[in-house]
């Protein structure tokens, strides 16, 4: 895998419905698709800016913060995961920006 600050939208493609481990936190999260926006300006930037959004039970929540993160048979990242509003009541969804 690429280092942390050159990784793009596509390494995680074909991650999309894979396990996510959170080191130390017992939780298997799923990843569950990358949200790539597109603004003015960024045509030209070296790397797009990117979400991944993962999918997680309801309860308990994981706790924002920096956190070693696995996805599939990938090597561990130090990745910084932020639980977001999620209008459902049966999971709850977390983002990890890539910027």
């Amino acid at each position: 895998m690429n280092p942390i600050d050159q990784l793009t939208a596509d390494d995680f493609a074909g991650d999309i419905g894979r396990i996510v481990q959170i080191d130390g936190s017992g939780m298997g999260l799923i990843l569950d698709r990358i949200d790539r926006p597109m603004f003015s300006g960024w045509e030209k930037t070296a790397r797009k800016p990117f979400s991944l959004i993962l999918r997680g039970p309801d309860a308990p929540v994981l706790p924002e913060g920096l956190h070693s993160v696995q996805i599939g048979e990938s090597p561990p990242l130090a990745l910084y995961v932020i639980p977001i509003f999620t209008p459902a009541h049966d999971h709850q969804d977390y983002q990890i920006v890539f910027n």
